[in-house]
């Protein structure tokens, strides 16, 4: 059987199956291989110009299609053997004519399970032909599915031929646009070409205009003909004479151009459609056709991560089959970390980088560049931050470099702001990484730029953003650089303002804290900055429970600060190990530690912040041994040098609120309490204080049992366990416990309430087992004597 003959017998065999012919790149691959089996896809894609990839794609799907056409395994080295096997077992009338499937209602077997999710887009595209547009324009990321969805498109209306030209992917191999047309009026057409291009397409034109079919015209893959601009290349300037007569309102076809670039020739007419990534249900059912079952959350993340591409949809497709077994979630697990390594999917969008590369030197820096940026807590960038990396670029045209990328749909844009997808920010950064001048150089820069767009810290979004400067300085090992992020002043709290670091443990992120801090600290050399960050570790391991740990961190700051005459950060680590060893229920060390506080602060009238302090935690503790003169007079004070210091910060008054209120509750006067527990409710609110406000409802709820109301206790008290143990404050969750097995007794001893009781001794338990996870032996005898009374 010969080359033709054999390519007629499958295309008719294709045909009955599926309703649908052999399109163009499907026969040369038949051909060629017909002719000699031992031709490589690279052969093949050297003589006529196209990538090995992409035939090797095609070729793949081909095979799999004359698989299910001939019900036996096909592949490239058997395909010639299988045919004329399966011809000899035929009857030639089976074969001989292809028959009217519509005029019988015919419905061929759909093989074609790869293409999903364009329902919508090509009902768009029927109704942009139907209110006269003649040539629209597909534009997209490369893979992204714009010239499957042309072809189904011409399929779809059942056009009666379509004209089609495949541009090269090389310049050097770009078809002259005089040859096409010339072949175009031969071939289907059966006219003769003019002496001069411009009497061919004058011939072409009035052939358009003449027929009554429906005729469509194909152009795939544009982009190879244009220059940085939109433009054709100077020596193809004539294909924008055969857009022209494509346009014309009057010819009787409609065009379609595929391209990964915009064209911008004012003097074509052509309609732009951009076409997008395909969703996550496109995505499920292209896996559910192939027999490859998985949950929706592993399909949405891989959706995401590339974007909805098509291409990549089916490049994963074979490899899960091929190397997996059909397992996509030991695929997923093996692989999310590296988007980009299947072969055919990395040489895929290493394409597009190239040609960026060699058309838009500027483009393509920006596109590197913008890799150095994480796109994860802060998953996109205002635009500050994407014209800081065109430093080299003079301000008017820096602009334009981004609507490049834009048009291109290399990078995204929605209101204002920008990011890469993961599968291009992973081709950006491994391109950026190898030019280490510039590596550092970018990541200093885009630093600058988180680190200048917030000067206070209002919220959690204000502090993830401010901390992004870390990532960057950390990447190219300044740890120093880094250290400051954490400890720069923001806002108008102390004179330097209030370090990223507090703002942390301030907003309820603890565990940020931990992460940030212990990855640089051991890589610290300055003393001062070595401190500041021992300091706020140890004051986020207090506020979790991990005592010891705290006061570790304040010996090693202490240890640290040596020699240096720094009283602001003396006072500092005397004060919180106070508060360390007041969590430990060490009562006697806190007492030492806070009056040692007060002695340092009399000194120094810039210290009256932390005199304040002390005095707060003083009068608690007088509160409780029974010293109520002395209480009450060192809570007056207190409270009068709060509301007139400027050195107090905004933490400092909510941490001070909540102890006066326990306080003046230990002193009897519920009334004045009451006040300045929803006062602290109030600041902690206003200034986003998780724990301070967790704090202030567990002794609401204390106010409320003291007052007989217990429903309303058991509400609040229930209300501040849900925060604290969101936030991960153990001690403050453990004296939490305690308050509500306090509540549940009272109430059992009026109400005479087994069930009372029961739920002192659960909520006891708790607070046991956490005081002694904290290791603080007196909390835990605390905790012990009380439920000795409850076993009673």
């Amino acid at each position: 059987m010969g080359t033709e003959e054999a390519l007629e017998f499958v295309n008719n065999l294709v045909f009955l199956k599926t309703g649908e012919h052999l399109d163009k790149t499907q026969r040369i691959i038949l051909r060629h291989l017909w002719e000699d089996e031992r031709r490589t896809y690279q052969d093949i894609a050297n003589r006529l110009g196209y990538t090995e990839a992409h035939l090797k794609s095609v070729g793949a799907e081909l095979w799999h299609l004359l698989s299910k056409v001939l019900g036996v395994k096909v592949s490239k080295s058997t395909f010639q053997g299988v045919v004329q096997g399966f011809r000899t077992t035929q009857q030639p009338t089976k074969t001989s004519h292809i028959p009217n499937l519509e005029g019988n209602d015919a419905k061929p077997q759909d093989l074609d399970s790869s293409f999903v999710g364009r329902d919508r887009q090509i009902a768009e595209l029927h109704t942009l032909v139907s209110r006269g547009e003649k040539v629209i324009l597909i534009q997209g990321e490369g893979g992204v599915g714009k010239t499957r969805l042309a072809r189904k498109y011409f399929k779809s209306q059942k056009f009666n031929f379509v004209l089609e030209l495949w541009m090269a992917t090389e310049i050097q191999n770009l078809t002259p646009v005089e040859s096409v047309v010339e072949e175009w009026l031969r071939r289907d057409f059966n006219e003769e070409p003019g002496g001069n291009f411009g009497i061919s397409l004058e011939r072409l034109r009035r052939k358009l205009r003449e027929q009554t079919s429906k005729i469509g015209v194909f152009i795939d893959n544009l982009e190879t003909a244009l220059d940085k601009n939109g433009k054709f290349l100077e020596y193809r300037r004539p294909y924008v004479e055969l857009l022209r007569v494509l346009a014309d309102s009057d010819v009787h076809s409609v065009t379609l151009v595929t391209s990964r670039e915009r064209l911008r020739e004012s003097s074509v007419q052509i309609y732009l459609y951009p076409l997008g990534g395909l969703d996550n249900e496109a995505w499920r059912k292209f896996f559910s056709n192939c027999h490859i079952n998985c949950d929706c959350t592993i399909l949405s993340e891989m959706c995401r991560a590339y974007g909805g591409n098509a291409k990549a949809m089916q490049i994963i497709r074979g490899a899960i089959l091929t190397d997996f077994s059909g397992d996509i979630h030991a695929y997923w697990q093996e692989n999310c970390t590296d988007l980009l390594i299947e072969r055919e999917l990395k040489d895929l969008v290493a394409s597009q980088f190239t040609r960026l590369q060699e058309n838009d030197l500027e483009a393509y820096r920006l596109l590197c560049r913008l890799g150095c940026y994480r796109y994860q807590d802060i998953p996109s960038l205002p635009i500050e931050g994407v014209l800081c990396l065109l430093w080299d670029v003079p301000e008017p045209k820096r602009r334009g470099v981004i609507k490049a990328l834009q048009d291109l749909s290399l990078i995204e844009a929605k209101k204002g702001q920008y990011w890469l997808h993961p599968v291009i920010r992973d081709e950006a950064i491994s391109r950026l990484r190898l030019v280490n001048e510039e590596w550092e150089l970018v990541n200093r820069k885009a630093a600058e730029s988180w680190t200048q767009r917030v000067t206070a810290i209002k919220n959690i979004t204000d502090a993830l953003t401010a901390l992004e400067a870390y990532y960057h300085y950390v990447e190219i090992s300044d740890f120093e650089q880094a250290g400051d992020v954490i400890l720069q002043g923001r806002g108008k709290q102390w004179s330097i303002g209030l370090p990223l670091g507090c703002s942390f443990y301030q907003l309820g992120l603890l565990q940020k804290n931990f992460s940030v801090i212990k990855r640089i600290i051991d890589d610290i050399k300055s003393q001062e900055r070595l401190i500041r960050l021992y300091n706020i570790l140890g004051y986020t391991y207090r506020i979790i429970g991990c005592i010891r740990e705290a006061i570790e961190c304040y010996e090693k700051s202490e240890e640290v600060l040596g020699k240096l005459d720094v009283k602001q950060t003396k006072i500092s680590i005397l004060f919180n190990t106070g508060l360390c060893k007041l969590e430990l229920w060490e009562i006697q060390a806190a007492e030492d530690c806070f009056n040692s506080v007060c002695s340092l602060a009399e000194q120094n009238s810039n210290l009256d912040d932390y005199m304040t302090y002390a005095q707060c935690c003083l009068a608690l503790i007088k509160s409780r041994s029974g010293s109520r003169e002395d209480a009450f007079q060192l809570a007056e004070v207190a409270f009068a040098a709060m509301s007139s210091s400027t050195r107090v910060t905004l933490w400092g008054i909510g941490h001070s609120l909540v102890t006066l209120c326990i306080t003046y509750k230990n002193l009897g006067n519920l009334k004045k309490s009451f006040e300045l527990c929803q006062q602290a409710i109030s600041h902690a609110e206003e200034n986003n204080f998780t724990q301070i406000k967790a704090k202030a409802i567990s002794c609401l709820a204390e106010l409320f049992r003291e007052q007989g109301e217990f429903a309303r206790a058991i509400f609040h008290h229930s209300e501040a366990i849900g925060i604290l143990d969101k936030i991960g404050a153990k001690s403050d969750l453990a004296e939490a416990y305690y308050q509500l097995a306090l509540t549940h007794k009272k109430m059992g001893e009026i109400a005479q309430s087994s069930e009372s009781f029961v739920n002192a001794m659960s909520a006891t338990g708790y607070a046991y087992a956490l005081f002694n996870e904290m290791q603080a032996p007196k909390q835990v005898e605390k905790v012990q004597t009380a439920m000795e009374y409850f076993e009673k």
